[in-house]
């Protein structure tokens, strides 16, 4: 499609496309899949197959290449955690089952740290799970969990985010070793931590039962994630998914997490991809548009670009930009709002207790960077 076209389909419905300086974000689409992606649910597209065969098949891909025991595409990393949530409370009776969101009569409660808690963990509670909050806003230790641990403990939660380790929270290896201690099941939130690539299972590799990634990362769609883990945990959440509601007639709360033939065909085909790419040219070529959108930026008086120097997780390298205000005259929120306002609009943010506005190269097509740079240069000519 020609630049001149791009987004005409959105403005044929009246509708507004836009330039995604913000990164991945599912507000703005999530992800582009790759071509070799789209060309493969293309072909998925043409025949039907038995989901339940298909799930099975592609797990068992997903999981060899990422070296676990077991994986399960589903509906996005929070359709993941729902599901997993889930599966630790009801396991294999299919009354219990049944019988969520109501958690009466089985372990309902998930434990996690205080420092921990984070916009997604509303994902676990779908399942009608209660969150049980241990550690302090300021520290977390052994004893904060061992102590948290009661009649009514499901699992135990973690939140890993390898780009900003947390030295005051209760390690993954320690929540390991004290849940499973209680026989209890640990679930890890990895949705963004696919590179390094060891990163990819590294925490069902450590001990974990589950731990979930969102494969719109890696070039498929946006509705799409993973579960890997033990192949008992992966058993009962396949039990919990759309398949089972389906296949097994059994009313579980997976029914709405759907995912078509075509997206899970497209996963382990990202997923490949991603195993085999040559990432140094990944983060190179990234590396050199985030410094382009600097130089652009370079020299303008009140305005500050720096690199972010990050090349783990899902989201690497990008541009920092900070206003000084008292020379600018324009505050961050009126960069954004600006950027917003033209055309085609420009979408930034600035995060609550940010003082810097983050470009990310992840959602802007070759050449977009410029774009994004000279837009942001103009507002202060």
């Amino acid at each position: 499609m020609s630049e001149s076209n791009r987004g005409d389909i959105y403005k044929e419905l009246g509708a507004t496309p836009i330039i995604n300086a913000i990164g991945s974000v599912t507000m703005l689409g999530g992800s582009t899949p790759t071509p070799e992606v789209r060309a493969a649910m293309e072909r998925a597209g043409d025949s039907y197959i038995p989901l339940m065969e298909l799930e099975e098949k592609a797990g068992a891909a997903v999981a060899d290449m990422a070296g676990v025991p077991a994986a399960y595409v589903t509906s996005g990393a929070g359709s993941a955690l729902t599901l997993a949530a889930a599966a630790v409370m009801a396991g294999d009776d299919d009354d219990l089952i049944q019988q969520l969101p109501d958690t009466t009569g089985m372990k309902g409660e998930i434990l996690i740290q205080k420092r921990q808690r984070y916009w997604y963990d509303r994902c676990l509670e779908a399942s009608g799970a209660k969150l049980v909050d241990f550690g302090t806003d300021s520290r977390t230790t052994k004893e904060d969990l061992r102590n948290a641990i009661g009649d009514n403990t499901a699992a135990v939660h973690f939140y890993m985010v390898e780009q900003d380790p947390d030295p005051d929270a209760l390690s993954l290896e320690d929540t390991i070793e004290i849940a499973h201690d209680h026989d209890l099941p640990v679930l890890v939130d990895a949705a963004g931590q696919i590179y390094p690539l060891g990163n990819f299972g590294k925490y069902v590799k450590m001990g974990a039962d589950f731990q979930c990634i969102a494969a719109k990362y890696m070039g498929a769609s946006q509705s799409t994630g993973l579960a890997l883990g033990s192949e008992d945990m992966i058993r009962k959440i396949s039990k919990q998914s759309f398949v089972g509601y389906e296949g097994r007639r059994i009313r579980g709360i997976g029914r709405p997490h759907k995912v078509d033939r075509q997206e899970m065909v497209g996963v382990v085909v990202a997923v490949r991809q991603w195993m085999t790419m040559n990432h140094e040219d990944r983060l190179s070529s990234i590396e050199q548009r985030s410094n382009r959108m600097i130089e652009i930026l370079s020299g303008i008086e009140g305005v500050s670009a720096t690199l972010i120097d990050n090349m783990i997780g899902h989201q690497p390298f990008g541009v920092q930009v900070r206003v000084n205000e008292s020379v600018t005259g324009l505050t961050l929120q009126d960069v954004v709002d600006k950027l917003k306002q033209g055309d085609p609009p420009v979408w930034t943010r600035a995060r609550d207790g940010d003082d810097y506005i983050a470009l990310h190269i992840f959602g802007l097509s070759e050449g977009e960077e410029e774009i994004v740079g000279n837009r942001i240069a103009a507002l202060f000519d």
